[in-house]
């Protein structure tokens, strides 16, 4: 009797441990489900953002925050999609793991100074540009750099980050210089400081943010390149693309776009605020 009640036990025991891996088998990763219904149902979007980029995305150590216009537009975008009582949930990235945490899950979408490119498309989606960036440099004040060309010599170093378009651009436009690839801004800045290269190369929006930070560099060059920033988001989601599209048509329709540049880019020397605005 003991036997055939042990036996109906290890039965049951293989019964329910079927209906668990069936179940576990059928249901969606994160990345697979619909991001929309979710985002509806949670009442939240969250959003990967950087933390280390001023203007765009900067932890505010007084209270824990990230502020920017990146932070801004997503919340804006947010408000648009849940509603007012909608809420914008942010998660620090950095150029290297933006795309990583995406495509795993982890965030809705990417919200982070990321340039629309062919390579970037076969991974994921993008969103209309937001924001009409250029590839430009950043210099010490009496810098003998004053463009592109200048850097393109022999044994000239140059800093970027690790994952940005820029390191690939500067390759192109200055062939023989070598570039220092550090992974983020900060890191980069630190080095430019300490005399490891001579320019340090990215976005001209997220140059301006650094410059204004340390009074004795400055922008040069111009713009050699043209980096049109998207919303990144996971392939598949359809419904999503489309709203995050039609809010931002929305918040440049009503003004609220041109409130957040003003807000962060109208007082920036060298930044052209009425050119950019939409």
């Amino acid at each position: 009797m003991k036997k055939f009640t042990r036996y109906l036990v290890v039965i049951g025991m293989l019964g329910l441990l079927t209906v668990f891996l069936t179940a576990c088998g059928s249901r969606k990763s994160l990345s697979q489900q619909d991001v929309l219904t979710n985002d509806r149902a949670s009442n939240t979007i969250t959003w990967g953002v950087k933390a280390d980029t001023k203007l765009f995305g900067l932890m505010d150590v007084k209270d824990n925050t990230i502020k920017g216009f990146d932070a801004d537009i997503a919340t804006a975008i947010t408000k648009k999609i849940l509603g007012k009582n909608g809420k914008a949930k942010f998660v620090q990235v950095t150029s290297q793991t933006r795309i990583p945490l995406l495509k795993n899950g982890n965030i809705d979408a990417i919200i982070a100074t990321m340039t629309i490119t062919p390579e970037r498309e076969k991974q994921v989606d993008f969103s209309k540009s937001y924001f009409d960036a250029g590839q430009s440099l950043l210099v010490k004040k009496g810098s003998s750099i004053k463009s592109v060309q200048d850097l393109n010599k022999t044994g000239t170093k140059v800093i970027g980050v690790t994952g940005a378009n820029s390191v690939a651009n500067i390759k192109k436009f200055a062939p023989k210089a070598k570039v220092l690839e550090l992974s983020d801004y900060a890191q980069a800045m630190t080095a430019l400081k300490s005399g490891q290269g001579v320019a340090l190369t990215t976005d001209n929006g997220i140059l301006y943010g650094m410059a204004s930070q340390n009074p004795g560099y400055e922008v040069v060059g111009g713009t050699f390149t043209k980096e049109p920033y998207g919303i990144a988001i996971n392939k598949g989601q359809a419904p999503f693309k489309k709203e995050v599209n039609q809010a931002l048509i929305e918040i440049e329709a009503d003004g609220t776009y041109n409130r957040i540049l003003k807000k962060w880019f109208g007082n920036v020397a060298g930044f052209d605020y009425k050119e950019a605005s939409r």
